[in-house]
């Protein structure tokens, strides 16, 4: 049964085992872009503050774009700035965006599972099957660990300057492509600051940002309450040891 699941032909398996290692994938990658972050970004006073912005560069695009224009050694400088910067700003872009997708991906597979597109396959034989209720079950943890890493390693005056300065620098096309709006709002500020106190309703309100199924979520947690989901009760017989 537990082979069946992950078999080559199993496309439920196969869909959920790729998606629990793209959820790997982007949480390497947020650490590893986590030590290239521009140090123009982390800093409000430096040489390019007047053409760095956060989220607020939105509302008011055509001033800040007016500000620029109108000094030509602005212009000589955000030139300098886009050539030097658009290809991390590009790649710290990819990054957020493959959160998003995640957990969109995510969305559709649990709606797919319950409107029965799997052929013989239901959140019920998922999470009777040992393969599929391990994968279900990280599955959603890696989409909250990718949140909580981003606000860990990327504060949020950090990510607004980062995404905007994509939205300015990237080309028309790619912006019009994009799911930048989505993105921002699933990725604007949260009030947390490292060593301040946790802002009310931190981080619930931050993973509520976008809706999953809350009937799976309960199914998946009654498991890893009940459900010795990685067979350790033999190493660990004493319940104080256990995971849940």
């Amino acid at each position: 049964m537990s082979a069946d699941f992950l078999a080559e032909n199993n496309l439920c398996g196969q869909t959920l085992l790729r998606l629990v290692a793209r959820g790997n994938a982007i949480i390497a990658e947020l650490f590893r872009l986590s030590d290239y972050v521009p140090p123009a970004f982390r800093t409000s006073n430096n040489k390019y503050s007047e053409i760095i912005f956060d989220f607020s560069y939105l509302s008011n695009q055509v001033y800040y774009d007016t500000q620029i224009n109108s000094k030509p050694e602005l212009q000589s400088l955000d030139e300098e700035f886009k050539y030097n910067h658009l290809e991390i700003l590009t790649r710290f872009y990819l990054a957020f965006e493959s959160i998003h997708k995640y957990v969109s991906d995510l969305t559709r597979f649990l709606e797919d599972l319950e409107e029965g597109i799997y052929i013989q396959q239901n959140i019920d034989t998922v999470l009777f099957n040992v393969d599929g209720k391990q994968l279900l079950a990280e599955s959603i943890y890696l989409y909250g660990l990718m949140l909580l890493i981003v606000d860990l390693k990327f504060e949020s005056n950090v990510r607004e300057r980062l995404l905007i300065g994509y939205v300015r620098y990237s080309a028309q096309k790619s912006y019009m492509e994009s799911n930048i709006d989505d993105v921002c709002k699933l990725l604007r500020s949260t009030g947390y600051s490292s060593g301040k106190l946790r802002p009310q309703n931190y981080p619930d309100a931050y993973f509520a940002r976008f809706k999953i199924n809350e009937s799976i979520i309960n199914q998946i947690i009654g498991r890893l309450r009940t459900d010795d989901l990685y067979n350790q009760m033999a190493v660990y017989p004493q319940p104080e040891h256990r995971s849940h």
